[in-house]
Protein backbone atom coordinates (compact mmCIF):
# COMPACT_ATOMS: atom_id res chain seq x y z
CA UNK A 1 0.00 0.00 0.00
CA UNK A 2 0.91 3.62 -1.18
CA UNK A 3 1.43 5.88 1.82
CA UNK A 4 1.01 9.15 1.06
CA UNK A 5 1.31 12.55 2.88
CA UNK A 6 -1.77 15.76 3.32
CA UNK A 7 -0.74 19.13 2.40
CA UNK A 8 -2.94 21.86 4.87
CA UNK A 9 -5.57 24.05 3.64
CA UNK A 10 -9.03 25.39 4.54
CA UNK A 11 -9.92 21.71 5.49
CA UNK A 12 -7.31 21.48 8.41
CA UNK A 13 -8.90 24.18 10.05
CA UNK A 14 -12.30 22.91 9.51
CA UNK A 15 -11.18 20.15 10.82
CA UNK A 16 -9.93 21.11 13.80
CA UNK A 17 -12.97 23.71 14.53
CA UNK A 18 -15.12 20.40 14.49
CA UNK A 19 -13.02 18.03 16.55
CA UNK A 20 -13.31 20.84 19.31
CA UNK A 21 -17.38 21.35 18.74
CA UNK A 22 -17.96 17.96 18.66
CA UNK A 23 -15.75 18.03 21.97
CA UNK A 24 -17.82 20.66 23.66
CA UNK A 25 -21.16 18.88 22.70
CA UNK A 26 -20.28 15.41 24.21
CA UNK A 27 -19.25 17.66 27.17
CA UNK A 28 -22.04 19.85 27.86
CA UNK A 29 -24.40 16.74 26.89
CA UNK A 30 -22.71 14.54 29.42
CA UNK A 31 -22.64 11.92 27.02
CA UNK A 32 -19.81 9.29 25.55
CA UNK A 33 -18.88 9.78 22.08
CA UNK A 34 -19.56 5.75 21.87
CA UNK A 35 -23.05 3.76 22.23
CA UNK A 36 -25.98 4.36 24.20
CA UNK A 37 -29.10 2.93 25.39
CA UNK A 38 -30.41 3.00 22.01
CA UNK A 39 -27.34 1.69 20.32
CA UNK A 40 -27.24 -1.32 23.13
CA UNK A 41 -31.11 -1.78 22.39
CA UNK A 42 -30.18 -2.58 18.83
CA UNK A 43 -27.63 -4.79 19.59
CA UNK A 44 -29.90 -7.00 21.06
CA UNK A 45 -32.68 -6.44 18.70
CA UNK A 46 -30.34 -7.45 15.76
CA UNK A 47 -28.34 -10.31 17.40
CA UNK A 48 -31.51 -11.95 18.55
CA UNK A 49 -33.88 -11.44 15.12
CA UNK A 50 -30.56 -13.40 13.61
CA UNK A 51 -31.27 -16.38 16.09
CA UNK A 52 -34.75 -16.34 16.21
CA UNK A 53 -35.12 -16.23 12.15
CA UNK A 54 -32.48 -19.08 12.10
CA UNK A 55 -34.29 -20.78 14.64
CA UNK A 56 -37.34 -20.32 12.63
CA UNK A 57 -36.39 -21.64 9.95
CA UNK A 58 -34.17 -24.53 10.82
CA UNK A 59 -37.71 -25.76 11.68
CA UNK A 60 -39.60 -25.01 9.12
CA UNK A 61 -42.53 -27.11 7.92
CA UNK A 62 -43.25 -25.91 4.39
CA UNK A 63 -41.15 -24.57 1.34
CA UNK A 64 -42.58 -21.04 1.80
CA UNK A 65 -41.73 -20.58 5.71
CA UNK A 66 -38.19 -22.07 4.76
CA UNK A 67 -37.29 -19.14 2.17
CA UNK A 68 -39.40 -16.35 4.61
CA UNK A 69 -37.25 -17.05 7.48
CA UNK A 70 -34.08 -17.80 5.31
CA UNK A 71 -34.37 -14.23 3.60
CA UNK A 72 -35.36 -12.75 6.84
CA UNK A 73 -32.28 -14.07 8.56
CA UNK A 74 -30.07 -12.49 6.03
CA UNK A 75 -31.48 -9.30 6.07
CA UNK A 76 -31.14 -9.46 9.66
CA UNK A 77 -27.91 -10.00 9.28
CA UNK A 78 -26.67 -7.36 7.12
CA UNK A 79 -28.81 -4.43 9.38
CA UNK A 80 -26.71 -6.28 12.22
CA UNK A 81 -23.57 -5.66 9.76
CA UNK A 82 -25.08 -1.79 9.09
CA UNK A 83 -25.51 -1.02 12.85
CA UNK A 84 -23.62 -2.96 15.68
CA UNK A 85 -20.50 -4.56 13.36
CA UNK A 86 -19.36 -1.01 11.92
CA UNK A 87 -19.19 0.40 14.94
CA UNK A 88 -17.67 -2.09 16.48
CA UNK A 89 -15.20 -2.40 13.78
CA UNK A 90 -13.75 1.42 14.82
CA UNK A 91 -14.38 0.64 18.78
CA UNK A 92 -17.22 3.26 19.27
CA UNK A 93 -20.60 0.74 19.64
CA UNK A 94 -19.85 0.31 23.28
CA UNK A 95 -17.29 1.74 25.64
CA UNK A 96 -15.20 -1.81 26.15
CA UNK A 97 -12.84 -2.22 23.25
CA UNK A 98 -13.08 -6.13 24.68
CA UNK A 99 -16.96 -6.10 23.81
CA UNK A 100 -16.44 -3.99 20.30
CA UNK A 101 -13.81 -6.63 19.36
CA UNK A 102 -15.98 -9.88 20.67
CA UNK A 103 -19.55 -7.99 18.91
CA UNK A 104 -17.05 -7.57 15.83
CA UNK A 105 -15.58 -10.56 15.07
CA UNK A 106 -18.86 -12.44 16.32
CA UNK A 107 -20.84 -10.98 13.27
CA UNK A 108 -18.40 -11.08 10.89
CA UNK A 109 -16.38 -14.36 11.42
CA UNK A 110 -19.61 -15.89 11.50
CA UNK A 111 -21.16 -14.87 8.09
CA UNK A 112 -18.26 -16.47 6.77
CA UNK A 113 -16.15 -13.46 6.41
CA UNK A 114 -12.55 -12.45 8.25
CA UNK A 115 -12.97 -9.78 10.24
CA UNK A 116 -9.37 -9.05 10.59
CA UNK A 117 -9.12 -9.06 7.09
CA UNK A 118 -11.80 -6.12 6.31
CA UNK A 119 -11.36 -4.81 9.90
CA UNK A 120 -7.10 -4.06 9.42
CA UNK A 121 -7.76 -2.61 5.62
CA UNK A 122 -10.88 -0.28 6.19
CA UNK A 123 -9.54 1.27 8.81
CA UNK A 124 -5.89 1.50 7.87
CA UNK A 125 -6.64 1.99 3.96
CA UNK A 126 -10.10 3.13 2.72
CA UNK A 127 -10.59 5.78 5.37
CA UNK A 128 -7.25 6.92 5.46
CA UNK A 129 -6.56 7.06 1.47
CA UNK A 130 -10.19 7.43 -0.05
CA UNK A 131 -10.61 6.97 -3.36
CA UNK A 132 -7.11 6.62 -4.11
CA UNK A 133 -5.87 3.37 -6.43
CA UNK A 134 -2.79 2.03 -5.02
CA UNK A 135 -4.02 3.23 -1.49
CA UNK A 136 -7.49 2.75 -1.14
CA UNK A 137 -8.30 -1.60 -0.70
CA UNK A 138 -11.90 -0.67 -1.59
CA UNK A 139 -11.03 0.93 -5.35
CA UNK A 140 -11.11 -2.34 -7.33
CA UNK A 141 -9.03 -3.08 -10.66
CA UNK A 142 -11.67 -6.05 -12.09
CA UNK A 143 -11.13 -6.47 -15.55
CA UNK A 144 -15.46 -5.94 -16.17
CA UNK A 145 -15.71 -2.40 -14.25
CA UNK A 146 -13.68 0.42 -15.20
CA UNK A 147 -13.02 2.07 -12.25
CA UNK A 148 -10.37 4.68 -12.41
CA UNK A 149 -8.56 6.22 -14.67
CA UNK A 150 -5.53 4.43 -14.94
CA UNK A 151 -7.58 1.36 -15.85
CA UNK A 152 -7.42 0.51 -19.92
CA UNK A 153 -10.82 1.66 -21.75
CA UNK A 154 -12.05 -1.82 -23.16
CA UNK A 155 -15.01 -1.57 -25.95
CA UNK A 156 -17.14 -3.51 -23.70
CA UNK A 157 -16.75 -1.17 -20.38
CA UNK A 158 -19.45 1.19 -22.45
CA UNK A 159 -21.85 -1.03 -21.25
CA UNK A 160 -20.78 -1.54 -18.35
CA UNK A 161 -23.76 0.75 -16.26
CA UNK A 162 -25.90 -1.71 -17.95
CA UNK A 163 -24.76 -5.29 -16.56
CA UNK A 164 -23.67 -3.59 -13.36
CA UNK A 165 -26.68 -4.26 -11.70
CA UNK A 166 -26.51 -7.88 -12.53
CA UNK A 167 -22.78 -8.49 -11.92
CA UNK A 168 -23.70 -6.83 -8.19
CA UNK A 169 -26.29 -9.65 -7.53
CA UNK A 170 -22.73 -11.34 -7.04
CA UNK A 171 -20.88 -8.94 -4.73
CA UNK A 172 -21.46 -11.20 -1.50
CA UNK A 173 -20.79 -14.49 -3.22
CA UNK A 174 -17.82 -13.16 -4.63
CA UNK A 175 -16.49 -12.03 -1.17
CA UNK A 176 -17.25 -15.28 0.88
CA UNK A 177 -15.84 -17.66 -1.93
CA UNK A 178 -13.49 -16.10 -3.77
CA UNK A 179 -12.67 -12.04 -2.77
CA UNK A 180 -10.39 -13.27 0.67
CA UNK A 181 -9.36 -16.99 -0.66
CA UNK A 182 -7.78 -15.16 -3.43
CA UNK A 183 -5.94 -13.39 -1.19
CA UNK A 184 -4.25 -16.20 0.79
CA UNK A 185 -2.39 -17.05 -2.65
CA UNK A 186 -1.81 -13.42 -3.16
CA UNK A 187 -4.17 -12.96 -5.75
CA UNK A 188 -6.64 -10.29 -5.20
CA UNK A 189 -9.21 -8.16 -7.62
CA UNK A 190 -7.86 -5.21 -5.16
CA UNK A 191 -5.25 -2.71 -5.80
CA UNK A 192 -3.36 -3.17 -2.88
CA UNK A 193 -1.63 -6.50 -1.58
CA UNK A 194 -3.23 -7.71 1.38
CA UNK A 195 -1.04 -10.00 4.06
CA UNK A 196 -2.64 -12.04 6.20
CA UNK A 197 -0.93 -13.71 9.39
CA UNK A 198 -1.55 -17.50 9.25
CA UNK A 199 -3.53 -17.86 12.41
CA UNK A 200 -6.22 -15.38 10.54
CA UNK A 201 -5.68 -17.56 7.43
CA UNK A 202 -6.76 -20.50 9.44
CA UNK A 203 -9.64 -18.80 11.04
CA UNK A 204 -10.61 -17.68 7.46
CA UNK A 205 -11.03 -21.22 6.46
CA UNK A 206 -12.52 -22.84 9.34
CA UNK A 207 -15.52 -19.96 9.40
CA UNK A 208 -16.30 -20.47 5.85
CA UNK A 209 -16.75 -24.41 6.12
CA UNK A 210 -18.61 -23.35 9.64
CA UNK A 211 -20.68 -20.92 7.59
CA UNK A 212 -21.50 -23.43 4.87
CA UNK A 213 -22.16 -26.05 7.46
CA UNK A 214 -25.07 -24.18 9.22
CA UNK A 215 -26.17 -22.31 6.17
CA UNK A 216 -26.20 -25.38 3.77
CA UNK A 217 -25.61 -28.72 5.22
CA UNK A 218 -27.75 -28.31 8.31
CA UNK A 219 -30.78 -27.41 6.74
CA UNK A 220 -30.39 -30.36 4.42
CA UNK A 221 -30.03 -32.68 7.03
CA UNK A 222 -32.51 -31.44 9.14
CA UNK A 223 -35.32 -30.53 6.72
CA UNK A 224 -36.87 -32.19 3.74
CA UNK A 225 -36.92 -30.17 1.55
CA UNK A 226 -33.51 -31.66 -0.60
CA UNK A 227 -30.43 -29.75 -1.24
CA UNK A 228 -31.86 -27.84 -4.54
CA UNK A 229 -34.04 -26.08 -2.42
CA UNK A 230 -31.35 -25.13 0.29
CA UNK A 231 -29.22 -24.35 -2.23
CA UNK A 232 -31.48 -21.82 -4.04
CA UNK A 233 -32.25 -20.19 -0.49
CA UNK A 234 -28.76 -19.42 -0.24
CA UNK A 235 -28.07 -18.07 -3.22
CA UNK A 236 -30.94 -15.64 -3.13
CA UNK A 237 -30.19 -14.93 0.21
CA UNK A 238 -26.63 -13.45 -1.63
CA UNK A 239 -28.71 -11.99 -4.07
CA UNK A 240 -30.71 -9.98 -2.55
CA UNK A 241 -27.94 -9.10 0.33
CA UNK A 242 -25.70 -8.38 -2.25
CA UNK A 243 -27.94 -5.87 -4.38
CA UNK A 244 -28.96 -3.88 -0.62
CA UNK A 245 -24.95 -3.65 0.02
CA UNK A 246 -24.33 -2.23 -2.93
CA UNK A 247 -27.38 0.05 -3.01
CA UNK A 248 -26.24 1.56 0.53
CA UNK A 249 -23.08 1.90 -0.37
CA UNK A 250 -21.67 1.95 -3.86
CA UNK A 251 -23.17 5.55 -4.05
CA UNK A 252 -21.12 6.78 -1.89
CA UNK A 253 -17.50 6.67 -3.56
CA UNK A 254 -18.39 5.99 -7.08
CA UNK A 255 -20.21 8.91 -7.99
CA UNK A 256 -19.76 11.32 -10.59
CA UNK A 257 -19.49 14.01 -8.53
CA UNK A 258 -16.24 12.80 -6.42
CA UNK A 259 -12.80 12.86 -7.02
CA UNK A 260 -10.01 10.25 -7.56
CA UNK A 261 -6.95 12.27 -6.79
CA UNK A 262 -3.78 10.91 -7.74
CA UNK A 263 -0.79 11.66 -5.46
CA UNK A 264 2.47 12.94 -7.27
CA UNK A 265 5.75 10.91 -7.48
CA UNK A 266 6.78 11.93 -4.32
CA UNK A 267 3.01 10.42 -3.15
CA UNK A 268 1.93 13.49 -1.91
CA UNK A 269 -1.66 15.05 -2.55
CA UNK A 270 -2.21 18.52 -3.02
CA UNK A 271 -5.28 18.59 -0.39
CA UNK A 272 -5.71 18.00 3.08
CA UNK A 273 -6.89 14.50 4.55
CA UNK A 274 -10.37 16.51 6.09
CA UNK A 275 -11.25 17.97 2.38
CA UNK A 276 -10.30 14.42 1.00
CA UNK A 277 -12.79 13.14 2.98
CA UNK A 278 -15.27 15.93 1.79
CA UNK A 279 -14.41 15.46 -1.79
CA UNK A 280 -14.72 11.73 -1.90
CA UNK A 281 -18.06 11.05 -0.26
CA UNK A 282 -21.74 11.38 -1.11
CA UNK A 283 -23.98 11.66 1.91
CA UNK A 284 -28.06 10.88 0.81
CA UNK A 285 -31.02 12.08 3.51
CA UNK A 286 -28.05 12.49 6.06
CA UNK A 287 -30.34 14.00 8.49
CA UNK A 288 -33.33 11.10 8.02
CA UNK A 289 -34.23 9.15 11.87
CA UNK A 290 -35.31 6.15 9.81
CA UNK A 291 -32.61 5.76 7.22
CA UNK A 292 -30.27 6.74 10.33
CA UNK A 293 -31.83 3.93 12.52
CA UNK A 294 -31.95 0.89 9.51
CA UNK A 295 -28.63 2.09 7.35
CA UNK A 296 -26.49 2.73 10.97
CA UNK A 297 -25.47 5.97 9.51
CA UNK A 298 -24.11 4.80 6.47
CA UNK A 299 -26.33 7.45 4.46
CA UNK A 300 -24.52 9.71 6.51
CA UNK A 301 -20.83 8.37 5.06
CA UNK A 302 -19.06 11.36 4.89
CA UNK A 303 -19.70 12.43 8.46
CA UNK A 304 -18.86 9.07 9.63
CA UNK A 305 -15.15 9.29 7.64
CA UNK A 306 -14.72 12.38 9.30
CA UNK A 307 -15.79 11.28 12.60
CA UNK A 308 -15.30 7.43 12.79
CA UNK A 309 -14.57 7.72 16.22
CA UNK A 310 -18.43 8.57 17.01
CA UNK A 311 -21.16 6.27 16.86
CA UNK A 312 -23.89 6.43 14.37
CA UNK A 313 -26.93 7.03 17.06
CA UNK A 314 -25.42 10.21 17.73
CA UNK A 315 -25.10 11.43 14.26
CA UNK A 316 -28.58 13.38 13.90
CA UNK A 317 -27.52 15.74 16.70
CA UNK A 318 -23.86 16.58 15.44
CA UNK A 319 -24.98 16.88 11.37
CA UNK A 320 -26.12 20.52 12.38
CA UNK A 321 -22.76 21.30 13.91
CA UNK A 322 -21.16 19.63 10.95
CA UNK A 323 -22.97 21.73 8.36
CA UNK A 324 -22.44 24.74 9.91
CA UNK A 325 -18.75 24.66 9.95
CA UNK A 326 -18.32 22.92 6.15
CA UNK A 327 -20.42 26.33 5.11
CA UNK A 328 -18.26 28.22 7.03
CA UNK A 329 -15.02 27.40 5.82
CA UNK A 330 -16.45 27.22 2.61
CA UNK A 331 -16.03 23.98 1.88
CA UNK A 332 -18.38 21.82 -0.37
CA UNK A 333 -20.50 18.85 1.30
CA UNK A 334 -22.24 17.38 -0.37
CA UNK A 335 -25.85 15.89 0.44
CA UNK A 336 -28.61 14.43 -1.82
CA UNK A 337 -31.53 12.41 -2.18
CA UNK A 338 -31.07 8.99 -2.85
CA UNK A 339 -32.46 8.71 -5.94
CA UNK A 340 -30.17 11.93 -7.34
CA UNK A 341 -26.99 9.58 -5.95
CA UNK A 342 -27.99 6.55 -7.57
CA UNK A 343 -28.24 8.26 -10.42
CA UNK A 344 -25.14 9.76 -10.38
CA UNK A 345 -23.34 6.64 -9.90
CA UNK A 346 -24.84 4.99 -13.06
CA UNK A 347 -23.68 8.43 -14.74
CA UNK A 348 -20.30 7.57 -13.14
CA UNK A 349 -20.53 3.92 -14.55
CA UNK A 350 -21.86 5.62 -17.84
CA UNK A 351 -18.74 8.50 -18.26
CA UNK A 352 -15.96 5.85 -17.42
CA UNK A 353 -17.00 3.29 -19.58
CA UNK A 354 -16.95 6.04 -22.67
CA UNK A 355 -14.51 8.89 -21.59
CA UNK A 356 -11.07 8.18 -21.16
CA UNK A 357 -10.79 10.92 -18.53
CA UNK A 358 -13.26 11.62 -15.34
CA UNK A 359 -14.07 15.26 -14.70
CA UNK A 360 -16.49 15.48 -11.70
CA UNK A 361 -19.78 17.36 -12.39
CA UNK A 362 -19.70 20.75 -10.33
CA UNK A 363 -21.86 20.04 -7.16
CA UNK A 364 -24.82 22.63 -6.39
CA UNK A 365 -26.36 22.10 -3.03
Amino acid sequence: MNKLRFIKDEGSEFYKELNEQIEQYFIRTGMKKTGNAKMFFKIFLYFGLDILFYALMITSHSVFAFYAFYLLMGLSVLLTAFNVSHDAAHGVAVKSKFWNQLLFSLSFNLQGNNAYVWGKNHNESHHLYTNIEGSDIDVLNNPLFRMTESQPLKGYHRYQFIYAPFLYLFYSINWFFFRETLMLFNLSSRTIKVEIPRIEAIKLVIYKLLYIGYMIVLPVYLLPFGWTVVLMAFLLNHFIISLLFVSVLGVAHLSDYVSHPMPDKDNKLNMSWPKLQLLTSIDYHAESKFLNWTLGGFNAHAVHHLLPNVCHVHYLDIIPIFKALAKKHKLTYMEMSYGESLASHFRFLKMMGRSEHLIPVRYEG
